[in-house]
């Protein structure tokens, strides 16, 4: 074999025949492909400035009458990062033209591979053929053609060309993928930046699915160009069957337009658009919606109540949104940005499923957020919307309640050096909110004075909370673990809370027994000093299995919390009281920073942990928690009672504990619970499995909660939730998931599906029902997608069932 390593100013003939070659490479390499296959390049692939070829052969045969040049046998030529292999290579100095063929592989710099047989073009790139034409993009999409021809460097066409995204069969190569276009011509236009498909077909397994005479599309190299997206449609029990047509403008490199146009059978024509820009420092988005319901009656229900929050018995309801989001890195640790919510009514975005804006819950802010090192700032504006069905005439509704925070901040700090040999921390925490509504829990709703609690002062409220903790831990010969630790936390609060609010709480008050003592404004302090011991003890079996027992007990010792009993401190982010094995070994076991635990108390359990040979693992936590002196702060009521049926209230707390397995085959369980502290009666419960594995993945779940009759649940709640998925066949799934409120006998929810999934397609239909608890009604949706790789989706997204991987 000889190798020729050469300038590309020297030997003019071999430069041609290497700049031919090269020329084919990229040539090869800018095989275009439809819009929706992953770019494979431009029609000519940079190459470096003082890029040196080097050419490989077995031969290599100078002919001066016929002015060729001949490398034969295992020709490699390497340019610039592109590698053209053949069996043969043939430059004509008199045509120009170079002609490679024998198994010829390109290979461009990006990874792309083409194949064909033959080649034959001109050393200019103006014109070229190509003969049995394949090629194989970087993400595995591919194109082939019988034959393609190049003409005045510009114009690119394929004949009988075949594009898919799925790879081919290893076992049967022959064999039809999932899906697949053919075109008896498809022209490339360089010049426009189009790709245009005559008498295409779309296959699907095989067999012709549409025929399409003529399509346009962008050219591979064009990354965005307008025109129309993947259509999808939809069905609603109250909005009808749908059919959504999104439009794409490509106004520039940083910012775009979708314009979408959605018609309902039920209820009319939908319009949206989203505009979007970007910057070198971030992005934003604006995005608005709206229709003019035809219907609104169809959000009645059998009894006679709107289950929406739109209005009616008005023809000509009109019903928007507006939204924008928006992020900017003012530099390397510092970014600010919003995320706002405007619309006509409480529930439009969620009914209507506006992309980025549907949540049943929407928080809308405007914030600044910090991040250096351990250190950590954010400050942010919000408001929370309550997408709810419920009219704000119902008095459980909950979106008018909900507060104006100006503003929310959160400051951490961590020292990078230890202090006194343990590690100090500090945090700030203020919140300014106003609510224009008092948010209330009733007894009875047809009764406003029967109050069970105050979950939020129509008015204002401010609080500002300065908190730092110090801790070290020290081990001891005998492997005992101890960390002692002390705290501090002082708070200044301002309080204006309306005459409304005022009588609510004067009316709990009478209801609990309590007195009225709501103060304008008021500083507290809580101080902790504390003790955790452990002692870790490791058991090594002779079976191979270790398992770790861990006693734990922890003392901490504290003043009473003030300004609680009498009902006179808001609580705004202190509501969520859970006590489980999770929280048992917390120090403040309150949620936020309105309250604070007080008085003295220890917590004391045992923490297991087990491995086995086999690969099965266990854990375990069980424990209980005691008031050890002072006012106990989940006996004193607040506004919100959140500390009642907590399992905390009394000297002795309720029995927490958590068992969990795992295999190594795909099955996992655990069982959670609080038990009476007396009688072991069950407060609290939970029971998870989980099997994942082949051909069935199973999921189940209960859940149990007693009654709360200060929160309004007068009984027990007991639910449970099943799963199952079963792969039917290779790709093939059945897949199903249901919710059934044990105490009410009611299916709250429950769908089925059924998917296919393999490397290039994906197909999902879905039906699913919903029912309310209260009135029964009964709210169905089907949905479908078709997903092809590269081309896009069809159909409609649905989250009404879980499906289970």
């Amino acid at each position: 074999m000889r190798e020729a390593f050469l300038p590309s100013n020297r030997q003019a003939n071999l430069a041609r025949l290497y700049a031919a070659s090269a020329l084919a490479c990229l040539l090869a390499c800018g095989v275009p492909l439809p819009s929706f296959a992953q770019d494979v390049g431009n029609m000519a692939a940079k190459v470096p400035s003082g890029s040196q070829m080097l050419l490989a052969a077995d031969t290599l045969e100078y002919n001066n009458d016929n002015q060729t040049v001949t490398a034969i046998g295992g020709v490699q030529i390497d340019y610039g990062g592109n590698r053209l292999v053949a069996q043969k290579v043939v430059y004509n100095r008199n045509t120009k033209r170079m002609v490679a063929s024998g198994n010829v592989e390109i290979v461009n710099s990006d990874g792309t591979k083409i194949n064909s047989q033959h080649i034959d073009i001109t050393d200019d790139f103006a014109d070229g053929f190509v003969n049995a034409l394949r090629v194989e993009t970087v993400d595995k999409a591919y194109f082939a053609a019988e034959s393609a021809e190049r003409m005045g460097g510009v114009l690119t066409t394929f004949h009988n060309g075949v594009y898919t995204a799925c790879e081919p069969c290893e076992d049967k190569p022959d064999k039809a993928p999932t899906w697949r276009v053919k075109a008896r011509k498809i022209i490339w236009n360089g010049e426009k930046k189009t790709v245009r498909f005559e008498n295409a077909n779309f296959e699907f397994f095989g067999f012709p699915l549409a025929y399409l005479p003529a399509f346009e599309i962008a050219d591979p190299t064009v990354k965005r160009k307008s025109g129309f997206l993947i259509p999808s449609i939809g069905y609603n029990s109250h909005l009808g069957y749908s059919v959504k047509i999104p439009y794409y403008f490509a106004l520039s490199p940083t910012y775009d337009l979708t314009v979408t146009g959605s018609g309902y059978t039920k209820q009319g024509f939908l319009g949206e658009a989203e505009w979007r820009q970007r910057f070198n420092n971030g992005q934003y988005t604006l995005k608005m919606a709206g229709i003019q319901q035809q219907n609104p009656d169809a959000f009645i229900d059998r009894a006679g109540r709107n289950v929406d929050s739109g209005a009616a018995g008005d023809p000509n309801k009109f019903r928007g949104m507006m939204g924008t989001q928006g992020q900017f890195a003012i530099n390397e640790r510092w970014n600010f940005g919003w995320d706002v919510l405007l619309q006509t009514d409480k529930n439009f975005s969620n009914t209507y499923n506006i992309d980025k804006y549907n949540a049943y819950v929407h928080q809308s802010s405007v914030y600044l957020t910090g991040l250096n090192g351990r250190n950590y700032f954010d400050v942010r504006a919000m408001h929370f919307e309550v997408q709810e069905k419920t009219l704000s005439s119902d008095p459980t509704a909950r979106a008018g309640e909900q507060p104006w925070v100006f503003p929310s901040l959160d400051y951490a700090y961590i020292p990078d050096v230890s202090v006194a040999g343990g590690q100090l921390s500090l945090n700030v925490n203020a919140r300014v909110l106003r609510r224009n509504r008092i948010e209330t829990g009733l007894a009875d709703a047809a009764n406003p004075l029967s109050i069970e609690n105050v979950r939020g002062i129509e008015g204002e409220s401010s609080r500002l909370t300065a908190a730092t903790e110090w801790k070290r831990t020290f081990v001891t010969d005998d492997g005992l673990v101890l960390t002692p630790l002390l705290a501090l936390q002082g708070d200044v609060d301002y309080v204006r809370a309306s005459s409304a609010s005022l009588t609510a709480v004067n009316q709990m008050a009478t209801n609990l027994g309590e007195q009225d003592d709501m103060r304008s404004s008021f500083a507290r302090y809580m101080a902790t000093a504390g003790l955790e011991m452990r002692w870790p003890v490791l058991f090594s079996m002779a079976s191979g299995s270790s398992h770790v027992f861990e006693p734990m007990a922890q003392v901490f010792m504290r003043p009473n919390e003030q300004y609680v009993g009498g009902l006179s401190v808001p609580n705004e982010d202190a509501q969520s009281m859970v006590f489980d094995a999770s929280t048992l070994f917390e120090r403040d076991k309150f949620s936020g920073y309105d309250r604070v635990e007080g008085g003295s108390r220890a917590n004391v359990g045992v923490r297991y942990s087990g491995s086995y040979i086999n690969g099965w693992g266990t854990n375990a936590i069980f424990g209980q928690s005691y008031q050890l002196g002072g006012e106990n702060s989940f006996a004193a009521p607040d506004l919100v009672n959140v500390g009642a049926y907590s399992g905390l209230q009394n000297t002795k707390s309720d029995y927490v504990g958590l068992f969990g397995i795992n295999s190594p085959n795909g099955f996992a369980a655990s069982v959670s619970g609080r038990f009476d502290e007396q009688s072991f009666e069950i407060r609290r419960a939970e029971v998870k499995a989980a099997y994942s594995g082949l051909p069935v993945s199973l999921s189940a779940k209960y859940a149990f909660i007693q009654a709360q009759p200060l929160y309004g649940f007068t009984t027990d709640r007991h639910e449970v939730t099943l799963g199952a998925s079963t792969h039917l066949a290779q790709s093939w799934r059945v897949f199903g998931t249901g919710t059934y409120d044990l105490q009410e006998g009611l299916l709250v929810k429950d769908g089925v599906g059924f998917a296919y999934n393999d490397s290039c397609f994906t197909y999902l239909m879905t039906y699913a029902q919903s029912r309310d608890l209260h009135t029964r009604e009964v709210t169905q949706s089907i949905g479908f997608n078709l997903s092809f790789r590269t081309l896009g989706d069809f159909g409609s997204s649905t989250n009404a069932v879980d499906a289970i991987q």
